[in-house]
């Protein structure tokens, strides 16, 4: 069941994102080169307010259902390419979130509240860093043009209660799973046909809007056009195309317009992106690749030299190691070379700190982390591996010191939650460890869940602490006003 209702999410996920394919084909635009629709366009529809309700409701179902990654290296970098574009764009009306889909296939969508995923799949056919960061410009362009509002909005017009089974099944599902997905079959049919379909003109306008946005960030403009020809080519004797090519069909038009608007813009040379290389190099070497097969993989790249990087490549064969247990060879790359050139890089300071925990050294990482902490102290790959190092250290008391500060500014990074949980637990503190689970399960949408640890969290505070327990009973209330809220969207 839970399965099955994940693939209905990323179903709803694409029909509210790209293209959401069946508003109108008559809404075109007569002059390619015309002015996007700026301003709050189809407020009548949906408001941004509830947009990001909503968004957040799918966000918090997809944790629970769907092969997220949390990776706090590999959401890093994402975040931060995602950040640098979204400075460049145009009418954005709230921050951004990127997250990493665990699935082969090449995609990337978007939906309500400025949420975009990436599937691995994309990363690892991506060549260069601007052909990811094309995919994004275009997914982040969708979202600021309001392009799923709008097509609800054409929706409304000619099926009102097709949009509202939608959204509304959505948002039972997030209370009653069972009662959400009958919800979404009364729209089945038309969903399937607007997996097919798909709206040229916001397609276009995506396309128009995110090469300029890639310019303007610093990237190659031919990120797009390029990206596109590996997709038309791999998928071109292909029978059936992948969920991508469906709503973003690749017409030999459509490549031939994304190079004639990047010839609109200055040529620009973008050296080699090592953070890129070594993004791409994690993604194939964890979660890619069987463990004997990334050793053997990675090590032809170093022996051949073949690679754009070579410490990419060299970290890549690490991490197969690691998943080998092979932890002196891993620990030579990156201790003995990696680390040497740049000590300051997140991606071997992670490796590194795995390295030493699963050596039983857990304070050697605590040593070589703390100056970097110290500089950086809510940087999520520094913290997070500093507060698992200091749990393996049995330094509770200084873990939840770290992580508590982490939260301040980064209350929803489902992994904080989870290690609090664990460094409560080995200290014997339960009722605050059953705090943590809770915010846990609220981030999955599972606020039934959530209220019952809460509950065991208040029968295990002290008698005398009126404080805590005054702060319990408020968060209870506060799970079931959320899970109210989204009934009554």
């Amino acid at each position: 069941m839970k399965k099955r209702l994940s693939q209905k999410l990323l179903v709803l996920s694409f029909l509210i994102t790209a293209s959401l394919s069946s508003i109108a084909q008559s809404v075109s635009y007569t002059n390619k080169n015309a002015l996007p629709e700026i301003g709050v366009v189809a407020s009548d529809a949906i408001s941004l307010d509830k947009e990001m309700i909503v968004g957040d409701a799918v966000m918090r179902q997809m944790r629970g259902q769907s092969p997220l990654i949390a990776d706090p290296v590999l959401d890093e970098y994402l975040q931060d390419l995602g950040n640098r574009l979204v400075i460049h764009a145009e009418n954005a009306k709230f921050p951004f979130r990127f997250f990493w889909v665990n699935n082969d296939a090449i995609n990337a969508f978007a939906f309500f509240g400025g949420h975009i995923g990436v599937h691995t799949g994309l990363m690892r056919r991506a060549n260069t860093e601007s052909e990811l960061a094309s995919v994004l410009a275009h997914e982040i362009s969708h979202v600021t043009q309001r392009h799923i509002a709008r097509s609800m909005q054409a929706q409304q017009r000619s099926s009102p209660l097709a949009i509202a089974s939608l959204i509304g099944g959505v948002l039972i599902a997030m209370a009653n799973p069972q009662a959400g997905m009958a919800a979404m079959q009364a729209g089945q049919a038309a969903s399937v046909q607007m997996q097919i379909d798909y709206t040229r003109s916001n397609e276009q306008e995506a396309d128009r809007i995110g090469i300029a946005m890639l310019s303007r960030a610093g990237f190659d403009a031919n990120g797009a056009a390029d990206f596109f020809s590996i997709m038309a080519e791999e998928y071109r004797n292909v029978s059936r195309p992948p969920a991508r090519l469906l709503t973003h069909p690749l017409t030999e038009s459509r490549i031939a317009d994304a190079r004639s608007r990047a010839d609109d813009y200055p040529s620009r040379f973008v050296p080699v992106s090592k953070q890129f290389e070594l993004a791409k190099a994690r993604i194939m070497a964890r979660y890619s690749f069987e463990p004997d097969y990334a050793v053997e993989y990675f090590t032809a790249q170093v022996d051949k030299k073949v690679y754009r990087v070579r410490e990419a490549s060299l970290y890549a064969l690490a991490l197969a190691y690691m998943r080998t247990e092979e932890y002196d060879k891993a620990q030579e790359i990156i201790m003995g070379e990696l680390l040497t050139k740049d000590s300051g890089n997140l991606f071997y300071l992670d490796a590194a700190t795995d390295i030493y925990i699963a050596k039983g050294e857990p304070l050697k990482a605590v040593e070589m982390l703390s100056p970097f902490v110290e500089n950086s102290p809510r940087n999520q790959v520094l913290a997070l591996n500093q507060a698992n190092a200091m749990i393996s250290a049995s330094r509770y008391d200084d873990a939840i010191s770290l992580l508590k500060d982490f939260l301040l500014v980064n209350d929803e990074y489902q992994i904080a939650h989870q290690l609090m949980s664990e460094a409560y637990q080995k200290a014997k503190r339960f009722s605050q460890m059953h705090q943590s689970k809770a915010e846990v399960y609220a981030l999955y949408g599972a606020y039934t869940r959530a209220v019952d640890e809460l509950q065991y969290a208040y029968n295990f505070a002290k008698d005398d602490d009126h404080l805590q327990k005054q702060r319990i009973r408020a968060r209870i209330k506060q799970f079931r006003d959320q899970e109210e809220r989204l009934q009554r969207l």
